[in-house]
Order: structure tokens, then C-alpha cells, then sequence
């Protein structure tokens, strides 16, 4: 950067020079119709260091330094210039275009809000603003595919992978634990459940989960999760809705029954209904006539247990 640049951007102790500066935008608009560019800028430049709190001097050097492709020079002049008090409208436009051109929606997003707090219907605001707002909600959506694609990625990555104990190993395999992804779908006591497997096992996977940042049990906690949204956005507006939030003592269910829901942790009608019946048939002591009266119960309220669509099946299988 000049150091006529550096006078403009640290211009609070600067006195003003009115001749000069009014010297220099004559030169800069010579220079212009002679079709001089460099020239015309070196003017303008010199015009702001003479008058740095000018906004009409700071805006027109801001406008040729963004022709020149200086943007980063252009940004600070134009915010300068709408520090004066009312900002001018031209200039918070054309510094959201900038703003917006580097991927700073947020900022964008406020010099436009700016212009139409003031001017709702500033027709140029209105549509640079669902210009700013659409490419803003594009970046989120693109931003949220990468976080799944990497998830699935992460899930899809096979147990064989890791350093594990070759009886840590053998007991997944035996399980069909293919991946992290089948590894979080169960839960401690079902991998401590099966045969040769023991607490130091258990430690040795929990430990390489944590790395990870997942946990025995995560795929069944986040498809539970959103099984509890999507029955809540299923239901609004029926009146049912209120029930998901009950407790789930309200079904006087029959002490075998709730003794098995304590096991899952199912502590309101919602979390009841985000269960599959095979997951409630998977509790020891939970059986046929359990899972009936479970589903008369929740019958009676208009409600009803999960059930897997194809993908959520296949991922299971």
C-alpha cells in the first residue's frame, strides 16, 4: 500500500488540504478523459491523503480502486466512508457487492440492512439482499453436504482399521461389526453380552470411540433424536402433538412393560414413539402380549411406534 494510502487510512490526525485535494480531483479527471488510468488514480490517491475525511474524495477513490482490482484498499475507504453519519446509500451498496464478492455474507447483510431500515422499498437493497441471502443459504447447504459426506465416510471406515486386540477383533467380527457405523448402532451392554467378551475389550473400544469423537450407542441415540423431530413435524396442527411430551407413565402400562422401557431410558410418549418394535422386542422379558399392549396404548392416542423406511433398513441389514 502507498504511503499517500497509509495517510488515508489513518487520517484522524490528519489536517485537511482542501486546496490540494481540490487540485488533485481536477488532475484525476484530466486524466481521465485522456484515458490515463494509472494517472487518474495516483490523482485520486493524492486527493484523499489532502482531504481524508472527505466521503465524496474517499468514495470516488474507492470506486477506481475497485476498477483496478485493488479491493483490499477499496473495502477500507468505502467503510470509511460510511462511518459518516447518514452512511451514503451508493456506498454501502457497492461495499455489499464487494463484501459479497469475497464470500462475507454476514457483513454484506448488514450494509443492506442499513439502506432498508431506512428504505424498505430501495428496489437495487432489495435485490442485492436476496442475492447475499441466496448465496448465504447456498454455502450452509454446501457446507452441511461436506459434514455428511465426511460423517459417512467416517462411519463407513472399517473396524480393521484400528489397532485393536486380535480377541477384541474376533468377537466384532463374529458380531458382523463391519464398521464404525455398525459399532455405534449398539449399545455397551449388548456388546458385553456376547461371549469372550470382557471389560478390557470394552475399554480398548470406548477408547478408540473417543478419538473419534462417537460412542457405543450414538446411532441409536441420533436416529431416535430424529425420529422424535420428524414425528413432531408430522403431527403439528392435529392436536396430537402435545402428547409426545408426556411422560410416558400416562399409559399405565403394566409393571413388566415399564420395567423394560426403564432398560432404553424411555422417559416420555415421544421417546416411546421414536422405538422400533424391534428394538423394544430386543429388551430381555419384553414379549409379544408387552409389545401389544404398547401398541393399543399408543393406538388410543392416534400414535404409533417407528418403523424404518428402506434406507434405514438397509443400513441395518
Amino acid at each position: 500500500m502507498s504511503e499517500a494510502m497509509d495517510m488515508v487510512i489513518g487520517a484522524s490526525g490528519v489536517k485537511a488540504d482542501a486546496k490540494a485535494a481540490k487540485d488533485a480531483m481536477v488532475e484525476a479527471e484530466q486524466a481521465r478523459e485522456a484515458g490515463d488510468r494509472s494517472a487518474q488514480l495516483a490523482a485520486l490517491r493524492r486527493a484523499g491523503a489532502a482531504s481524508p475525511n472527505d466521503p465524496s474524495v474517499l468514495f470516488k477513490l474507492a470506486y477506481h480502486l475497485d476498477l483496478a482490482g485493488e479491493e483490499d484498499e477499496a473495502i477500507v475507504l468505502y467503510e470509511r466512508v460510511c462511518d459518516h453519519v447518514p452512511p451514503p446509500v451508493n456506498a454501502l451498496l457497492n461495499l455489499a457487492v464487494l463484501l459479497e464478492d469475497r464470500g462475507e455474507y454476514a457483513r454484506a447483510e448488514r450494509c443492506l440492512r442499513q439502506i432498508l431500515d431506512t428504505n424498505p422499498n430501495h428496489a437495487r437493497a432489495r435485490l442485492f439482499m436476496k442475492d447475499v441471502q441466496a448465496s448465504r443459504s447456498m454455502v450452509i447447504e454446501e457446507e452441511n453436504e461436506r459434514d455428511v459426506l465426511k460423517r459417512k465416510a467416517l462411519l463407513d471406515t472399517p473396524v480393521t482399521d484400528f489397532e485393536l486386540s486380535v480377541r477384541a477383533r474376533t468377537c466384532l467380527k463374529k458380531m458382523n461389526i463391519r464398521t464404525l457405523g455398525d459399532l455405534i448402532r449398539i449399545n455397551e451392554a449388548e456388546l458385553m453380552s456376547y461371549k469372550n467378551f470382557g471389560e478390557s475389550s470394552l475399554e480398548e473400544i470406548k477408547r478408540m470411540l473417543v478419538q473419534k469423537n462417537l460412542k457405543l450407542g450414538q446411532g441409536r441415540e441420533d436416529a431416535h433424536r430424529a425420529a422424535r423431530r420428524q414425528i413432531l413435524e408430522k403431527l403439528k396442527g392435529s392436536g396430537r402433538e402435545a402428547a409426545l411430551n408426556k411422560p410416558v407413565s400416562e399409559l399405565q402400562l403394566s409393571v413388566r412393560a415399564r420395567k423394560a422401557l426403564q432398560l432404553l431410558n424411555i422417559q416420555t410418549i415421544g421417546d416411546l414413539c421414536s422405538h422400533t418394535e424391534a428394538e423394544l422386542m430386543g429388551i430381555k422379558n419384553f414379549g409379544a402380549t408387552s409389545l401389544v399392549e404398547v401398541r393399543e396404548k399408543l393406538g388410543e392416542m392416534g400414535l404409533s411406534l417407528r418403523t424404518l423406511d428402506e434406507d434405514e433398513i438397509q443400513q441395518q441389514g
